[in-house]
This record gives C-alpha cells, sequence and structure tokens, in this order.
C-alpha cells in the first residue's frame, strides 16, 4: 500500500484489500487504530456527503414535474411528466388521457410519462385542471 500523500489524502479502497482505514490504511479487517468500530458499520457502498452539500429534492414531495428532454433521441424532445402519486395502471389511462390532449403519442417508463414533442404547456393546463400540484422542471 502507498504512503500518505503530504496533504493528507491516502488510500480509501483497494481491489486487493477492500475497504481501508483513513488513518492507518490497513484493511478494515486488520485496523490497529481503532476506528474500525466506525468503519464496519458503514455499508460498502455508503458515500460520505460534506455537510455543506445540498439533498437532491424528495420523489414523494406531492409536486408533479413537467421537462423537456431530448438525450437519446436524435434531437426530437419529448415532455416527461414525473412525480404523479399513482399505480401503473391509473399511470397508463393519464398518458392515454394527456396524449389524446396533445394530440401526439407516447408512452409510461418506469413510472415516468413521456409524451412525444413539446407538449409541456397543454400538459401543464390538464393537470392543473385535474387538480394536480405541478410545476415546470429544468429549463
Amino acid at each position: 500500500m502507498r504512503k500518505k500523500s503530504a496533504d493528507g489524502s491516502g488510500l480509501v479502497y483497494s481491489t486487493e484489500h477492500g475497504r481501508t482505514c483513513p488513518k492507518c490504511e490497513k484493511p478494515v479487517s486488520q485496523c490497529a487504530c481503532g476506528h474500525k468500530a466506525e468503519l464496519s458499520s458503514l455499508p460498502a457502498q455508503t458515500k460520505l456527503i460534506p455537510s455543506g452539500c445540498k439533498k437532491a429534492p424528495a420523489k414523494d414531495d406531492g409536486i408533479v414535474r413537467i421537462s423537456r428532454e431530448t438525450k437519446g433521441r436524435k434531437g426530437s424532445g419529448v415532455t416527461l411528466i414525473s412525480g404523479l402519486p399513482l399505480v401503473e395502471s391509473e399511470l397508463i389511462a393519464l398518458a392515454r388521457q394527456l396524449k389524446q390532449r396533445c394530440g401526439s403519442g407516447g408512452t409510461v417508463k418506469n413510472g415516468v410519462i413521456e409524451v412525444q414533442g413539446d407538449q409541456r404547456e397543454v400538459v401543464l393546463v390538464e393537470l392543473v385542471r385535474l387538480g394536480y400540484k405541478t410545476k415546470k422542471a429544468g429549463g
């Protein structure tokens, strides 16, 4: 294993030994400095977030987000509707209603309704009319 550099950063993970102790830089199973108890309680995939970082908004905050995305679609955009508190069958029914209102196609993938084209304004008005609290997300 390598030694700590002058700035105090050291080895955090080794494919040979797994997680290493930040103080003594030995594998967690062989830690000699007493940090072992703290490190063994953390899951292996835990990411430590600095206290100054803001958290991402909660998915279940009751706000339906309407955004436009073009990634992976060769430039043609779709309107994404996420954050709906509905089960899959209700999502499909709402998607059908929104597609008819917009006069375009679309689908439901992973709990997100996709409507072809930039239909944000029409979808926003329709969802407000249905009683959902909505918000435009993205640019």
